[in-house]
């Protein structure tokens, strides 16, 4: 069987700021999901999972919207995506999918992305090879939005699909919808290569997984809504500093501050990259970005909390939570002679506080989804 490779990512900043036509910065992981597919003629679709021993999923192609509540969650991605293929008109004839993933779940890395990514670029190549990257983030998206019933911004899918080695994805969301399939992703690689300027990027995973199936995200993402429509403008990318002042919501106000302030981090970070400035400067906007996920989002964790302080107390120049909150990981930006003794301080924090052991593991900007071999 042939096998296709898609990468979980990690977001610089832009956390919350995709479904509001805003602004992100996200970077693909090294760490990946790898899908090892053949054609069948059946007309049936069978997965199984390295991470799901013994456990097959067999589907008519069919019959797929039919069953998709009659399946396990974990397999309504792949399904999802075999699903949108044939909604699209695509001749899938049957297929096999074997999937082995090396993304944390539920570490705010995505995971789920990265699996409906491998999938997607495996069936482009063996079924629609005329597919635009543009045409593949949308039906990676619609399968995890649809047929798996997360509601997730176009972010991780295109971190997954677009990423390069060396570089940041500074993606505008809106002009990335607004552009037709045909076009040219509307996106900007950004030299980012911590390790050659002396740098390491930790990422810290809490063991505490999210899971964005559940309420917590799509009321964070309809408070946006509500405060998008309070102000009058399209969506909360649209809002200034000065507008906030008008929402009579607190709660409302807090939601739409992060967005605010988050687009203006990106296009900070963006701009600083761009011109060549000392990377950890970066750092300081990082911590910024997460004072304002916990006390305007209200999307941190205790865990979250101690991750972070402890890296900063450990001497990182930035850290902040990543992922859509309410666990996952922490990222931190760090010197590269610091990286043991940071490492060493969240792990001692977790400890102290008897907390399951945190995974702390150096990543660096990797390419994004590809077929191996």
């Amino acid at each position: 069987m042939d096998r296709w490779i898609a990468p979980g990512r990690v977001n610089l900043i832009g956390e919350h700021t995709d479904y509001n036509d805003g602004f992100v910065l996200p970077i693909a992981l090294s760490r990946g999901v790898v899908c090892a597919v053949e054609p069948r003629a059946d007309r049936s679709v069978r997965v199984t999972s390295a991470q799901r021993p013994g456990e097959i999923v067999e589907v008519a192609v069919d019959d797929l919207a039919a069953q998709r509540d009659r399946v396990p969650g974990w397999a309504r991605y792949p399904l999802g995506v075999v699903h949108e293929f044939v909604r699209g008109g695509h001749p899938v004839t049957g297929v096999t999918l074997a999937v082995d993933g090396a993304v944390p779940v539920g570490a705010g890395l995505s995971s789920s992305a990265a699996l409906c990514c491998a999938v997607t670029v495996a069936l482009r190549d063996l079924f629609a090879p005329a597919l635009t990257q543009r045409a593949l983030v949308e039906i990676a998206r619609a399968a995890e939005n649809g047929f798996a019933g997360v509601p997730t911004g176009v972010l991780d899918q295109s971190a997954s699909m677009l990423c390069t080695a060396g570089h940041a994805l500074f993606l505008d969301v809106r002009a990335f919808l607004a552009a037709d399939e045909s076009e040219p992703v509307a996106a900007e690689q950004i030299p980012f290569d911590p390790r050659a300027e002396g740098l390491t990027l930790l990422v810290a995973d809490t063991g505490h997984p999210h899971d964005l199936a559940d309420g917590a995200y799509a009321e964070r993402r309809a408070q946006c809504e509500a405060a998008a429509v309070a102000l009058g403008v399209r969506a909360l990318r649209d809002a200034t500093r000065t507008d906030l002042a008008r929402l009579a919501d607190p709660l409302l106000r807090r939601r739409a501050t992060h967005v605010v302030t988050e687009n203006a981090r990106v296009l900070a970070v963006v701009e600083q990259l761009r011109v060549g400035t000392d990377p950890k400067i970066v750092g300081a906007l990082l911590t910024a970005s997460h004072r304002s996920l916990r006390e305007d989002f209200e999307v941190s964790t205790p865990a979250l909390e101690l991750a972070v302080a402890a890296a900063m107390d450990g001497g990182a120049h930035g850290a902040r939570m990543v992922g859509g909150g309410f666990g996952g990981s922490v990222l931190a930006l760090v010197a590269g002679d610091a990286t043991e003794r940071v490492t060493t301080r969240i792990l001692e924090r977790f400890a102290a506080a008897s907390l399951p052991t945190p995974r702390v593991f150096a990543v660096e900007p990797a390419d994004g989804a590809r077929r191996l071999g």
